[in-house]
């Protein structure tokens, strides 16, 4: 089970707070010599029935979730002293000074080495869970839980042990399959489709934590879409189930028994269930999965760009009516997206017929596309959209998100000023025949507050490249005089990075 930190730890003991809800029975009560006053009718309101049992759902997959056990051998290092006096050429023989018949002894039995010296491999044990998506013997887990390991056994429901292969893994996605034989047909769930689960959702998990084999927990899906910032691939179910150690790679069932989840994280101060779990949903790993029982690796489609989210200044300067889409900072040279037309400043808003919401969209949809055909990309580029085919090609990682500071729009004008030559070297900036070079930032404008430095390249105005600082100023004056309140965006390079600004110059 990975572990996920929260920002701030404090030093304290877990409090619980046990709420209970008295019923207090409310009638006419009858005064001696007093009439008895009449209770009005309670309003009638829909009443929400408790939800049925899960026994029978529980009972009817829970076959099919079984225990991982994975050992590894791991070798003792010794100590620099030890590793000398162990070194057959810089030995140092035991000190019996008049008893070398004892001296004969030890070394009779130990060699040159003392018994301290020559440690014995510690044996680790990892456990897990896991669920059989196949009759023939394909179990799904994740991958941090057999990580390394030597050996790795399968336990089903019924206490039977399986020795097991590993298949595949896919690590960016902390995906395994493996494989078992068995006598007899094993008993299988099938991967639902998570796309379709809401907030609200009953949800169940079973597995291993701490080794308690086929525990079984409920819980809603709290939230949709989290990123743990563990990769660009995996937008996780957040859910209120209790899952702890051992229950990684464990399954995620709905109301009708179909995997839409694999457990795979908690958020938690100290190592236990708080009520936050995190788990990969189900539509995401199906072809995750496929590419592993097929080939046991995954493949994954390459666009070559490099991408930041869409802010609010952003978006206000490039003329979107939203924060929707993934900005280009920069484009990979010799790659489909430089071969297709694409260009830094692009904003993808629709990747092979999809909407790309949030940049972190981009990724996984490029990831997953096929790399036999083009790929249909919509771009916003100087306030319109236009339809470019891609061709993919096949690379291990895809797009990398940069994260820029924030551009919160400031009134100040930008503070800028720009040299095209190093005044030092007197060299052309960089390497490139475009981009201007910022010479100094004037600590009081809103390109300082931007976060904008000495040394900095600016590529870019809007969409526009520029080749001198008389180009750079002339676009800003552009913006300037179309609409003071509409924030300047720069494409600005640092240390080979790139990412956009978005400044406000009035």
């Amino acid at each position: 089970m990975k572990f996920l930190q929260p920002l701030v730890l404090r030093a304290q003991s877990p409090a619980a707070v046990i709420v209970l809800a008295g019923i207090t029975t409310i009638g006419a009560a009858v005064y001696a010599g007093k009439a008895v006053t009449a209770v009005p009718e309670v309003a009638h309101t829909n009443i929400i029935q408790p939800s049925r049992s899960f026994a029978d759902l529980i009972e009817s997959v829970r076959p099919a979730v079984v225990n991982i056990s994975a050992r590894s051998v791991q070798s003792v290092s010794l100590s620099p002293r030890a590793q000398s006096e162990s070194n057959p050429g810089h030995s140092r023989k035991f000190e019996f000074g008049a008893h070398p018949e004892m001296r004969q002894f030890m070394e009779r039995f130990f060699g040159e080495q003392s018994p301290q010296m020559r440690p014995d491999p510690r044996q680790s044990n990892a456990l897990g869970s896991g669920f059989i998506i196949d009759a023939s013997g394909l179990v799904v887990t994740n991958h941090h839980v057999i990580k390394g390991a030597d050996e790795v056994d399968v336990i089903l429901d019924d206490g039977t042990t399986l020795r097991a292969s590993v298949k595949g893994v896919d690590p960016q996605t902390d995906l395994a399959l493996l494989e078992v034989t068995s006598d007899k047909p094993l008993p299988y769930v099938n991967l639902g489709d998570s796309d379709t689960a809401r907030v609200g959702d009953w949800v169940i998990a079973i597995g291993n934590p701490f080794g308690l084999g086929g525990t079984s927990t409920s819980g809603i899906v709290s939230a949709r879409g989290r990123d743990l910032r563990d990769g660009p691939y995996v937008d996780y179910i957040q859910i209120d189930a209790p899952i702890n150690r051992g229950n990684s790679g464990g399954p995620l069932f709905n109301e009708v028994g179909e995997v839409i989840g694999i457990n795979t994280a908690i958020f938690s101060p100290n190592g236990g269930s708080v009520g936050i779990g995190f788990a990969i949903p189900s539509s995401q790993a199906k072809s995750i999965i496929e590419q592993l029982e097929e080939t046991g690796s995954v493949a994954r489609a390459w666009l070559g760009v490099e991408i930041q989210p869409v802010t609010k200044g952003i978006a206000e300067g490039l003329g979107l009516e939203d924060q929707t889409g993934a900005l280009i900072s920069k484009i990979t040279p010799n790659s489909p997206a430089e071969s297709s037309g694409l260009l830094a400043g692009d904003v993808i808003i629709q990747f092979d017929g999809e909407d790309i919401k949030k940049m972190r969209d981009l990724p996984r949809l490029v990831a997953q596309a096929s790399r036999e055909k083009n790929a249909a990309v919509s771009v916003w580029r100087n306030g319109e959209i236009i339809e470019i085919q891609a061709s993919l090609e096949t690379l291990e990682t895809v797009a990398q998100a940069t994260e820029p500071k924030s551009d919160e729009p400031t009134e100040e004008p930008l503070g800028l000023y720009l040299s095209d030559r190093d005044p030092k070297t007197g060299e052309v900036v960089g390497n490139q025949t475009t981009g201007v070079l910022i010479h100094k930032v004037d600590p009081q404008g809103a390109a300082a507050r931007q976060g904008l430095k000495r040394g900095d390249v600016i590529l870019q105005v809007g969409q526009e490249t520029v080749n001198s600082p008389a180009e750079a100023i002339e676009q800003v004056k552009r913006y300037r005089s179309e609409d003071k309140s509409r924030p300047v965006v720069l494409l600005v390079e640092r240390a080979g990075n790139q990412r956009f600004v978005a400044v406000k110059t009035g």
